[in-house]
């Protein structure tokens, strides 16, 4: 598959890096403000992982020279595929939501369309990196997002936390991180197996024990409460950005 990828940012770069390492796209054609917009005229897709406050710019060049018949992938936050189709008339539109860990080819991502074949190779590209979650209406993307793009930093803040916890109950800074980042490699091998987050949570937490402990003081703490927070504030922004 001939792809365009327009912008090489932190997203962009993870594309690049997951596509090469699974062979799906061997060498994406990467186009940014260092390199001049002429799209090769086989291109299959354009990928467009520019910020979404300068798309807009971004794309205006590519006018010229994109195939007629390209199918535009969108990644970014808030941008709606309508206003997409706009400013690239002509062409099919679909949204991806994907997470950077699909430069590892672990990611997870959100595919909406209203085209099932602009749907179809959204999934050709990203099936083979990331966990592909189907959406059934575009707004749903902003908590997509929410709940998968920003959640990483979401966890790495928790386990920040924890960290400076144990320091506090006692262990050196080195001993507390370490010790904090192994438990998010455990809690992520637990996540890739097709039990719950119920029944994940059951297998450490043993009634009266140190886990339930813990847990009973996130239930105090009001952890749902935050959830819903970080979730909230991060859909807000994602329309803010539309």
């Amino acid at each position: 598959m001939q792809v365009i990828l327009l912008g090489h940012g932190r997203l962009g770069s993870a594309l690049a890096e997951g596509w090469r390492l699974t062979g799906t796209v061997a060498d994406p054609t990467i186009l940014t403000r260092a390199v001049p917009p002429v799209c090769p005229p086989d291109a299959q897709a354009l990928v467009v992982a520019v910020k979404p406050a300068a798309w807009r710019e971004a794309v205006a060049p590519l006018l010229a020279t994109l195939p007629a018949d390209a199918v535009v992938v969108s990644v970014m936050a808030g941008v709606r595929a309508s206003d997409l189709s706009d400013a690239l008339p002509g062409r099919p539109v679909v949204r991806v939501m994907p997470t950077t860990a699909v430069a590892q080819a672990q990611g997870v991502a959100a595919v909406w369309s209203d085209d099932a074949d602009a749907r179809a190779l959204a999934h050709a590209l990203f099936d083979p990196i990331a966990d592909t979650v189907d959406l059934d209406e575009e707004p749903m993307l902003d908590a997509a997002t929410a709940v998968a793009g920003s959640a990483p930093a979401f966890f790495y803040a928790l386990a920040q936390s924890l960290a400076a916890a144990g320091v506090e109950s006692g262990l050196t800074p080195d001993a507390a991180e370490r010790l904090s980042r192994g438990a998010l490699r455990s809690a992520g091998s637990g996540a890739g197996t097709d039990a719950s987050l119920e029944a994940l949570i059951a297998r450490i937490a043993s009634p009266g024990g140190t886990t339930r402990a813990g847990l009973d003081a996130l239930k105090a703490a009001d952890l749902d409460a935050a959830g819903r927070a970080a979730v909230r504030a991060a859909v807000t922004r994602a329309r803010e950005l539309g």
